[in-house]
């Protein structure tokens, strides 16, 4: 449940070089840094190596999620990151994390977290995400600062726009993926806000002239395509965070073979992309783009360069549907108002097969700048990330939040000619360091704006109910030939990756989990009060969870997802923005952006003797404590030294008949053409 854990010999040797690099920029720590003075001068993108060990959190690249308990193994999230099935079909990623890779580590079966120049560094293995940990300790944070959230008006606030004022501080032309401008916002994405939503088909079209690459019978062609995908349980409306995702290719995908502009031209380059990406090309496929892109080949599992991604993060807010302009152009519940905008570039070939798996300098300091907020993921992509200063106002993000950003979009990558390694990461579930497009839904459903499973809003509702309901069913995994959502509840038995259940869940299943509606039990309250009976109650809950999913109860009577699993009520979302809004006015991102209305009961120790693990002092933890580290190697002779080397308990050796949940060869690929169960 963590990141690789091997790879650590050599750090000694970068030590020097990390420190020189480091101390000639700074780490870039605080958001003060941002300042740049404005140059229409035109210079190249110059960065800095950062030494990570002197970032307020070391490990931001292992994600908060990775740090829950498995409820001795009925809940296993780690499946969605940890894998090895992408690996073994030879697309796009060489992380195996599932136990393939000896020097790796099966990262669904131990809490392998690395550590960086231990014991002088504190170890990976120390939870570092405080916000999440003890939403308290944020709370006090905001009361220091005289901040009362009661006065909050978050209705008003996630209907605010900050985006414009944002993309209006971007440099020149928004064709050009950079303009060379050493400003703060150089590399924020070319995509103009008051172009969108979307049209129909995916395209964004503008009115303004220096938007758009050509006119089609519509408007100009901005390049930017809108992707609708099915989401994972990390940005979904029930976490409080939603995706938007736009895709841009370079403009020789957008000429034909006469050299003109021809939209048909780049639908086709971008339909044979997206079947590149997943696994759907046939032996007739071409074996280059089309038009003047035909110098450029197709490969399987691989973007071009040039490609770009825009991602806004946007606020939930449940009367957003994309119908009420006044509540938010977008649909899916995503606010007007983003928390963060984030972007992709390829600047460089990625070669999956360079490098054996396991062979990665865990030390290697980052590449990235600390005034124009971003950062080389190491794998053939700058990733830059805006997100929301105490104001509200977006502002460039520090290499240290940026590293969060490289943990999840990354590949494993050795770069000699650079003549030291430099940090890179990943999972095992990326394909060429990208999450949303290989679950892009096939075909035109998945060209048009995000919208999460096409959510319609009910102005009915009352506050605490479910505020809507969606329009499509579960779209079925591929390799599975069973829905993708219920897979995943089957193996988490929650509604996110921290094996939450929030409290509308709760209520819809034990409504809905009854004996006297033919369950084996009724949906079971969660018993604290020793680790017998919290084990016994989360066993029976993933009996039944199975039970509903066989009897395909997550579904509406029409087939499509049951709108209380997706979309928390009105007052939920409020309460949720709320919180991460904590997290702004604190400016405490490294601490974690995830803030619960108290400890999840997965971050808490519930294990019986045979179980049991100290804290690293020796310190016996008492039934329900925090768990704020879990042990590691002590041994100074061994490679592994500071190591984790906890048990998820989650055991490789029991079928899924017998409620297991281990898998290590999961993908996120879907049936094709798209179909639903």
């Amino acid at each position: 449940m963590s990141v690789i854990r091997r790879g650590i010999a050599a750090v000694a040797v970068l030590l020097p070089l990390a420190l020189l690099l480091a101390s000639c920029g700074g780490d870039g720590d605080t958001p003060d840094t941002v300042g740049a003075v404005p140059s229409a001068v035109k210079a190249a993108l110059v960065g800095e190596y950062l030494d990570r060990t002197t970032f307020r959190n070391p490990y931001g690249h292992i994600p908060a999620q990775c740090y829950v308990e498995t409820s001795g193994g009925t809940q296993n999230a780690c499946l969605f990151c940890h894998t090895n099935g992408v690996y073994l079909q030879g697309l796009g990623n060489n992380n195996p994390q599932a136990g393939y890779e000896p020097l790796v580590g099966d990262l669904q079966q131990e809490y392998a977290f690395v550590a960086l120049r231990h014991p002088f560094v504190q170890n990976g293995s120390v939870m570092p995400w405080e916000n999440t940990l003890h939403p308290e300790r944020l709370q006090a944070a905001v009361a220091a600062l005289g901040v009362d959230p009661a006065d909050w008006d978050m209705e008003s606030y996630v209907r605010q726009d900050n985006w414009r004022d944002a993309y209006a501080q971007r440099p020149g032309s928004p064709l050009e993926w950079d303009p060379k401008i050493n400003v703060p916002f150089r590399l924020f994405p070319g995509l103009d806000p008051a172009d969108l939503p979307a049209d129909a088909d995916g395209f964004v079209r503008s009115e303004q002239t220096a938007n758009g690459f050509f006119n089609d019978a519509q408007g100009r062609i901005t390049g930017w395509r809108a992707v609708n995908f099915m989401p994972y349980g990390i940005f979904t409306p029930h976490t409080g965070s939603v995706s938007g995702i736009y895709l841009r290719l370079p403009e020789a995908f957008m000429r034909n073979s006469a050299g003109d502009f021809d939209l048909a031209t780049y639908r086709d380059n971008l339909d044979l992309l997206e079947r590149a990406i997943q696994d759907r090309l046939l032996p007739g496929d071409p074996a280059q783009y089309h038009g003047v892109a035909a110098t450029i080949a197709v490969q399987r599992g691989l973007y071009p360069l040039g490609t770009e991604f825009a991602h806004p993060l946007h606020y939930v807010d449940v009367a957003a549907d994309g119908s009420d302009a006044a509540v938010s152009p977008f649909p899916g519940t995503r606010a007007r108002r983003v928390k963060e905008m984030r972007y992709m570039y390829k600047y460089k070939a990625f070669n999956p097969w360079a490098i054996a798996p396991g062979n990665k300098e865990e030390g290697a300091p980052l590449h990235a700048s600390a005034t124009q907020g971003w950062a080389d993921n190491g794998a053939g992509w700058y990733l830059a990330g805006y997100i929301e200063n105490a104001a509200g106002t977006l502002r460039p993000q520090t290499p240290a939040e940026l590293v969060q950003c490289v943990g999840c979009h990354s590949g494993n990558v050795l770069q000699p000619e650079t003549g030291y390694a430099q940090f890179n990461s990943g999972t095992g579930n990326t394909i060429d360091s990208t999450w949303a497009f290989p679950r892009k839904f096939a075909g035109d459903a998945g060209w048009r704006e995000m919208d999460y499973l096409g959510y319609v809003a009910d102005a009915g509702a009352a506050a605490d109910a479910t505020p809507g309901r969606a329009g499509l069913g579960d779209p079925i995994n591929r390799k599975y030939g069973v829905g993708e959502f219920r897979f995943f509840l089957e193996h988490v038995v929650g509604a996110s990756l921290y094996g939450d259940m929030p409290a509308p869940v709760e209520a819809f299943l034990a409504q809905r989990i009854t004996t006297a509606r033919g369950y084996s039990a009724n949906w079971p309250a969660l018993d604290t009060a020793a680790p017998a009976t919290l084990a016994a109650a989360q066993r029976q809950r993933q009996i039944l969870m199975r039970e509903l999913t066989a009897r395909k109860e997550h579904l509406d009577a029409d087939g499509s997802l049951h709108g209380a699993l997706l979309y928390p009520p009105r007052d939920g979302a409020r309460a949720g923005a709320a919180r991460y809004r904590q997290v702004v006015a604190t400016q405490r991102y490294d601490l974690g952006k995830d803030v619960f209305d108290a400890t999840p009961f997965t971050y808490r120790y519930y294990r019986d003797a045979g179980q049991a693990f100290a804290h690293q002092d020796g310190n016996t933890y008492q039934s329900g404590e925090v768990i704020s580290d879990r042990p590691i190697d002590t041994e100074p002779t061994s490679f592994t030294y500071g190591i984790g080397v906890g048990a998820t308990l989650i055991d490789a050796g029991l079928p899924f008949a017998g409620g297991g949940t281990y898998e290590p060869e999961y993908s996120p690929l879907l049936l094709t053409p798209l179909a639903f169960e």
